[in-house]
Order: C-alpha cells, then sequence, then structure tokens
C-alpha cells in the first residue's frame, strides 16, 4: 500500500506542481524558506530544538492559523518546559504566524508529503507529539509518525459532506491512518459518528466543540483603528457600512452594483470588501473602476502613497490579517464564498461583535454553524442577489431588527465558549505519559 502511495503521489506531486508553484509566485513572498517545504531547515532552527522536548502543531492557512494561536495561548503556560514548532502550508498562512505567535515559537512550513522529506522533517524536529488543526490527512506523514510512535492529535475535527464519502470510498487507504490518531477533538456528535465509521478509534473520540467560537474573542483589544481610517479617506461617522468578508470571485461585482442601486435610499453607504486571497486584489480593482466604482486600496492608506478620491464609495482591503477589525464598524456584514461559490465562510467573527450578519445559500463548510445561527435568528440567509439586495435594504433601514440579530448572534458566540479548554484538556494526558512536566491550571 505504502509502496503504490508513493509511486501515485510523485506522478502526481510532477503534475501538479507548475499550478502550485504558479499560486506561490502570485501570492508572493515563495522563496523565504523554501527548501523547509522539503524538509531543509537552517542551523538557527536545529540548534533552538535541541534537547528540548518538542510539540508539533499544524495548521494549514490562515483560518487554521487563528485556531492554532488559541490552542498555543492554551497550551504554553500548562507545558513550561516545552518548545513549540507550528507549520503551515501557505505564504499566508506564514505571515499570519509571524505576526500573531512570538518568535519563542519557530514556524516551518509544512512538508511535501514524500517519504524522505517526511522521514527527515520528523527526524529533525523529533517530536513528542503533533497536533493537525483541521488538517489534511497525508498518509506518509500519519505512517511515519506511527511508526515512531509519536502520539498525532486531531483537533477542530470535522467531515464535511464532501470529503466523508471520499474517506469511506478509499477505506483501504484511510482507514489504518485514522485508527492511528491518539485522540480526536470533534465539533460536534454528527462529526464524532463519521470519524468513527471512518476508522478513528472509539476512546480516542471525544466532542470538544468547535474552536472557532473561542477564536474570536471579545476582550481582544483591537489592533487596528478602522473608524480612524475611514474618517481619513473621508467616510463620516454616520455613514452605513456594508463589510463584505472573505469575498470570492463574482461576489465583488455583485456587492458593488447592489449598493450602487442602493445609495438612492443611503447616499452614504459605503463598502468595504475583504477578499478571501488578497491577491485577487488588482484584478477586482480593475473590475469595480469599469463598472465606475470610486475606491481606494487599504494599502494605499497605511503607506499614504494615494489621496482618496471625493465621493469615495468602496475600500478594497488588499492585506491579511485583519478582517476582524473591518467587521467593527459594518452596520452589515455579508459572509462570502456563499453567493457564487461552494463552501461559505465563518461568520463567528462578526457574531462575536454583534453584527447583523448576511449570508448566501452556500455554507457547507460551515453547516452546523450555519444551523445554529439561523435557527436562534441570529443571521439571514438568501438565495440569490435579488434577495441579498432587498434583505440588505431591510437591514439598513431597520435598525431594531439589526440589533436583535447581533444580540442573538452574540449570545450565541458566548454559549459556544471552551473547547480550547477541552481540546487541551484531552492531549495533555498523553504528554504527562511521555515523561512531560504539565503544571495545573
Amino acid at each position: 500500500m505504502r509502496t503504490l502511495y508513493n509511486i501515485l503521489f510523485l506522478i502526481f506531486f510532477a503534475l501538479s506542481s507548475p499550478y502550485y508553484f504558479w499560486r506561490m509566485r502570485r501570492r508572493g513572498g515563495w522563496r523565504q524558506n523554501f527548501g523547509q517545504r522539503f524538509a531543509s531547515y537552517d542551523a538557527a532552527l536545529k540548534q533552538a530544538l535541541t534537547n528540548r522536548h518538542v510539540i508539533w502543531l499544524h495548521a494549514v492557512s490562515v483560518g487554521e492559523v487563528n485556531l492554532c494561536t488559541q490552542l498555543i495561548n492554551a497550551l504554553e503556560p500548562r507545558i513550561p518546559n516545552v518548545k513549540i514548532v507550528v507549520s503551515c502550508t501557505t505564504t499566508t498562512g506564514m505571515a499570519e504566524l509571524r505576526r500573531r505567535l512570538p518568535t519563542r515559537v519557530s514556524k516551518i512550513y509544512y512538508p511535501v508529503d514524500r517519504r524522505k522529506f517526511v522521514r527527515r522533517a520528523l527526524a529533525t524536529i523529533n517530536p513528542e507529539a503533533v497536533i493537525l488543526v483541521e488538517a489534511e490527512i497525508w498518509p506518509n506523514f500519519l505512517w511515519l509518525a506511527a511508526d515512531l510512535k509519536v502520539p498525532v492529535f486531531l483537533a477542530n475535527a470535522r467531515l464535511s459532506d464532501r470529503s466523508y464519502p471520499r474517506y469511506k470510498k478509499f477505506a483501504f487507504l484511510f482507514r489504518p491512518l485514522f485508527r492511528s490518531f491518539a485522540g480526536v477533538g470533534c465539533q460536534n456528535e454528527d462529526d464524532a459518528e463519521r470519524l468513527r465509521a471512518v476508522g478513528c478509534r472509539t476512546r480516542a473520540v471525544q466532542v470538544v466543540g468547535n474552536l472557532k467560537f473561542d477564536a474570536a474573542k471579545f476582550t481582544e483589544r483591537s489592533a487596528l483603528d478602522v473608524r480612524g481610517l475611514l474618517r481619513q479617506i473621508g467616510v463620516p461617522d454616520d455613514a452605513p457600512i456594508l463589510v463584505a468578508g472573505s469575498t470570492h470571485d463574482g461576489e465583488e461585482v455583485l456587492l458593488a452594483d447592489i449598493c450602487r442601486r442602493l445609495r438612492g435610499k443611503f447616499p452614504k453607504l459605503f463598502l468595504i470588501l475583504v477578499p478571501r486571497h488578497f491577491e485577487r486584489a488588482k484584478d477586482i480593482g480593475n473590475k469595480l473602476k469599469a463598472r465606475g466604482v470610486k475606491l481606494m486600496l487599504r494599502s494605499e492608506i497605511f503607506s499614504g502613497t494615494q489621496p482618496p478620491p471625493d465621493g469615495l464609495d468602496c475600500l478594497l482591503v488588499n492585506t491579511t490579517g485583519e478582517l476582524k477589525f473591518f467587521y467593527e464598524p459594518a452596520t452589515v456584514a455579508f459572509i462570502g464564498k456563499s453567493l457564487t461559490a461552494f463552501g461559505g465562510q465563518n461568520p463567528i467573527e462578526p457574531g462575536a461583535q454583534s453584527k447583523a450578519i448576511v449570508f448566501g445559500p452556500n455554507m457547507q463548510n460551515f453547516a452546523d454553524i450555519t444551523r445554529a445561527f439561523l435557527k436562534r435568528d441570529a443571521a439571514v440567509q438568501v438565495q440569490n442577489p435579488e434577495q441579498l439586495e432587498h434583505v440588505l435594504a431591510e437591514l439598513l433601514a431597520d435598525a431594531t431588527r439589526r440589533d436583535a440579530l447581533g444580540r442573538a448572534a452574540r449570545d450565541l458566540v458566548a454559549e459556544n465558549l471552551g473547547a480550547v479548554e477541552r481540546t487541551v484538556d484531552m492531549i495533555l494526558p498523553h504528554l504527562e505519559s511521555r515523561g512531560i512536566l504539565v503544571t495545573k491550571k
């Protein structure tokens, strides 16, 4: 089985490399530490790991980095003598790791799942345990970790409606991999049942809740004065603001067109667009300008190189890690990847800030969260652009309805906190059994 997988992986890797290399170049910053993807590490990292107990956490990209940060903040005080290493896959994820975590936490790129790269990575890092945060299942990594008797944990585990049938179809490959997990922290009982069905041991599976609720802190001090930025570009404090977060291709143009029509009734309406992939900003900007939208890029405010145009309609955010802060002044928040793409994005952050939330029909990747928001009347779901325009007009005109949605959303988030601590409690006994000092809370 391992031989067949590695033959097929090499073929797939050779065929797909040009595409992934193009994506990395497009996002930028790919040269720095590129060799880490092939388990080539510098002397500084090796020295930092020498004679240390090491815990390795993996977060694929920006969304997982936010969760990983919460886990580290909860883990570090409990295991004071342990060195923490965090890996990610994308350059945007790495930028977030460097921004959010202190230098004492080593940050690396996750190795390509070729046997010799994974073996070299595990030999260099020599972890006492590995924690995968919503990570993909890479066979070579899990096989070699099992061979070395390194316990691997899956945090915030879920199997989507799309992935679950695939794992069942290829059960001959994935069942032994899922069985190897020392602990699996699930978001809900439905996910727990699915993970047991694909091979996870019953005693390893625990329902701990969704880490994404804990990632939306109520008390975290804002690192960005968004109101000040908006005043700087001429947006008055009393302007109604539509913030569209994590948008995907096609949604930006639809929202700009809707806002143009709504300004007939709400002349001060201002649009803030935060694309899921910031490297799309140039293309988005060109499309919007061709439709007569007066916009400014977030980076132009940051650098001070471009004065705002008169009658500005839109701020296009082409930076990473700031979406949470841009939700703060929102009158209404729209959740992207839900109207023109499949999957949806996370509504918890605006919910934690008591915002009136609207999303489209495609929220498959957050199905349980979506159901909870809708059941509590904490968000509004629309089926098409026409309905979106109608709902936005209603919410912009009705402060009482917006406040009710916002309060319900915040209450829902508050009631679901605690998953991070429960995940830590799942992991710590295994670390103690390996001779790692664990302190009490």
